[in-house]
């Protein structure tokens, strides 16, 4: 079996379109959308990240900063920029760039960042209106797999589902979300044991545990639908996920290729939550 690729590229070009012509359509008078992205300190990576996500919101019309603080930053001067955000009506997200300096409690500034204004969507608030059932700002990057696995038109009510990674981030989000969607979801983690026999039952397994190239084709179910959440750099420079691709290829039924597979719909998610916020303060 050959498996067919799930195409976020393709995906997230028609989400940012969709959100483009609604912003595009908005009164004159109306405020367009309007992000601050905060980075502290000038790691490449992030920098890379965070010009993508700007570069992003040009192209939708979305209002977008980036504000750059000294890695020497305190917690407290952070916080204090976060509550100016907050107040201020022309901005309706927030997103502080991952991962931060040692010195800086990452907990306390999202738990910081007004709730209505979370577009990553990791405010405790946000998580437990999530885990009610109840979801209203999504963590993008779970937010946009189940866009992907929709796309698929695979059948996720009644489906096996394994998560591999039980980040706040990725993992427990993405295990409510197939949960609500009536999946019958396992959720493993770094001690979970042979994690391979898990892989093996899944119908639809989400591969994000940080490790490259660690799910191999031995661990898939044939016709098993594969998301691979994982990004790394080889020496070489290439670009690996998660999954072995050429010998999960050979198993599965679909899968997403790294990069684009999971990359670009986060990045669309993140300007549809964004879309979300400014509507939602609209009388």
């Amino acid at each position: 079996m050959t498996a067919s690729l799930i195409h976020g590229l393709s995906l997230a070009a028609e989400i940012r379109e969709q959100i483009r012509s609604v912003i595009a359509s908005w009164p004159a008078a109306r405020q367009r959308p309007g992000l601050v992205v905060v980075q502290v300190g000038e790691d490449p990576a992030s920098a890379v990240y965070v010009g993508n996500k700007i570069k992003a919101c040009e192209a939708v019309g979305i209002r977008s900063q980036h504000r750059v603080f000294t890695a020497d930053c305190s917690t407290q001067s952070l916080l204090a920029a976060i509550h100016e955000l907050n107040r201020d009506p022309e901005v309706h997200g927030i997103l502080v760039q991952l991962p931060l300096p040692a010195s800086i409690d990452p907990r306390s500034i999202l738990q910081a960042i007004d709730p209505r204004k979370d577009v990553d969507g990791f405010h405790p608030l946000n998580a437990g209106a999530l885990f009610a059932g109840t979801p209203r700002l999504v963590p993008c990057t779970p937010a946009g797999v189940m866009r992907l696995l929709a796309n698929t038109g695979v059948a996720i009510r009644g489906a096996e589902a394994v998560v591999v990674g039980a980040s706040n981030i990725v993992g427990k989000p993405m295990a409510m979300l197939l949960l609500a969607a009536g999946a019958t979801v396992t959720l493993c983690n770094s001690k979970t044991r042979d994690l391979a026999a898990h892989c093996h039952r899944a119908d639809i397994l989400i591969a994000a545990l940080g490790k490259p190239q660690y799910i191999h084709g031995s661990m898939i179910k044939p016709g098993a639908v594969v998301i691979d959440v994982g990004i790394h750099r080889a020496v070489s420079g290439q670009l690996l996920g998660d999954v072995h691709f050429e010998s999960v290829c050979e198993i599965a039924s679909w899968v997403t290729p790294v990069p684009g597979g999971v990359g670009p719909m986060t990045i669309a998610m993140l300007l549809a939550n964004t879309l979300k916020a400014a509507e939602d303060t609209l009388p």
